[in-house]
């Protein structure tokens, strides 16, 4: 694919970034683009490498060297068109999708994989640019209603997908707006909203029905629901956050990470903050407890906020810089990442545990921490403190709330507390009620949730109609 000998003329070249100076002072996206001719030349690179490790490494199998072929010969709408049968929304993750297929690359075993979510972003952003992408709602309806519960990437895909089907599709939402957390909890830094209400206006237009401010389970009934529609999904988040039940945990000054990035998120989106309380790190000493990528959406948002310093805490060991292709590879590797966030002025501890929080009149002030060995037990005489005025407890989340939606609808839960449905037919105990995205996986990545939606989508219109010409 691309130009035969493409990969061994051409280096591997990436998109660039404004400088950390300039970027922290605002809220805005601050990749810079290869622009056409760059992205032709890095479309290129891919080789014919007989077996396309990529389309495994792809949650949503994208044909990754299909499109990077039809980009190398300027057909760029093509490629859009192939790029979208697999991915309704390309410009989420070509900005924050980890890219798990770039570690799957063949050329990644020389360190010098294609530059696949860069690729992948510049094809739908000239789609949007030059007018290619429209709503394309579905020539006949079918008469039946869906109710999709949870408007994040699962549910929006799902919704698109049936709508285009012939279905009435009627999304509910417990904010303000669409998105889950690419609205609410994925910084503007890393990328802006208009993205979600574009995508937002052309699923309108292909028919689905949104429904705001919908919190199903509490302002709305979950059972009436079930009963008035053909059928239902729950799309929402894996929203239970991990705590960290230590002395001085109730100080003033420790927060969820997801009490902080959301807020910082509707500041930007001109949207109130209701009565909650105002949680801002300028001028403070943050400590960010967390590795993950919330853990780094944390640290880019204080600094942008000005705090003074901006210290994350990783109970696990450090990551080796590099990985053992030859064990690895084409699987996801465990090495040192480091994000954009952490190169605007962040300190990294690895190997750390917090035992308490202490603080004066109620206020947090001190972290007392303690090394840990590779089994995370603590090493005596390893004690040490660090000055904090803002914590934020990034440890990932445990599983779906289950108060509300949940326990009215009583579906059967797995072990680890998420609904209870496999990939086969994705129905839950309820056998109208179906689950996809972090709801039934856990906590999980964009694409993993934009695959899922699509593939619930088919179970849906299977169930309903007994075949379905939705891809799997």
């Amino acid at each position: 694919m691309g130009k035969v000998t493409g990969f061994l003329e051409i280096d591997r070249r990436d998109r660039t970034t404004r400088p950390a100076a300039d970027r922290v002072r605002e809220f805005k996206e601050f990749v810079i683009p290869l622009g056409q001719e760059g992205t032709k030349e890095q479309a290129a690179r891919c080789m014919d490498c007989g077996i396309p490790f990529c389309h495994n490494g792809c949650p949503v199998n994208n044909q990754i060297p299909d499109w990077n072929d039809l980009v190398y010969r300027d057909e760029w709408q093509t490629a859009l068109k192939n790029l979208h049968s697999t991915n309704n929304f390309p410009e989420f993750t070509g900005r924050i999708c980890p890219a798990p297929c770039e570690a799957s690359c063949t050329l990644n075993l020389i360190d010098e994989p294609v530059t696949i979510k860069t690729i992948e972003c510049a094809i739908v952003d000239r789609g949007w640019e030059e007018g290619w992408i429209t709503s394309q709602p579905a020539e006949r309806k079918l008469g039946k209603k869906v109710a999709i519960i949870g408007a994040g990437p699962a549910g929006m895909a799902c919704a698109q997908q049936l709508a285009r089907t012939g279905y009435d599709v009627h999304l509910f939402e417990k904010h303000a707006k669409a998105g889950g957390l690419l609205r609410y909890g994925i910084p503007d830094f890393k990328m802006e909203k208009h993205h979600i209400d574009r995508r937002v206006k052309q699923m309108e237009g292909e028919g689905v029905t949104f429904h705001y401010n919908s919190n199903v389970g509490i302002d709305v009934a979950a059972k009436d629901l079930v009963d008035e529609y053909d059928a239902v999904v729950v799309s929402g988040g894996a929203e239970h956050p991990r705590d960290l039940p230590i002395e001085g945990r109730d100080l003033a000054g420790v927060h969820y990470a997801m009490d902080f990035l959301p807020q910082q998120n509707r500041r930007v989106g001109g949207e109130e903050l209701g009565t909650v309380e105002p949680i801002m790190a300028n001028g403070k000493h943050v400590i960010v407890i967390g590795g993950g990528d919330t853990g780094s959406d944390c640290i880019g948002t204080s600094v942008r906020h000005g705090a003074l310093s901006v210290t994350q805490l990783e109970i696990m060991p450090m990551p080796p810089e590099k990985e053992d292709k030859l064990m690895t590879w084409p699987d996801w590797p465990l090495k040192l990442r480091t994000s954009t966030s952490h190169e605007e002025g962040a300190e990294r501890e690895f190997a750390v545990m917090t035992q308490k929080f202490t603080g004066p009149d109620g206020n947090v002030e001190k972290l007392h921490c303690i090394r840990v060995d590779e089994k995370m037990q603590p090493i005596a005489g390893t004690e040490f403190e660090l000055k904090a005025d803002l914590v934020l407890l990034a440890m990932g989340f445990v599983h779906p709330i289950h108060e509300g939606l949940l326990s009215e609808l009583s579906l059967e839960l797995d072990g680890r507390g998420n609904v209870a449905a496999d990939t086969n037919t994705y129905q839950s105990s309820d056998k109208k009620v179906f689950a996809c995205g972090d709801m039934r996986r856990g906590q999980s990545l964009v694409v993993w949730a934009i695959r899922e939606g699509r593939q619930c989508a088919r179970e849906v219109d299977i169930f309903l109609t007994g075949s379905s010409n939705l891809p799997r």
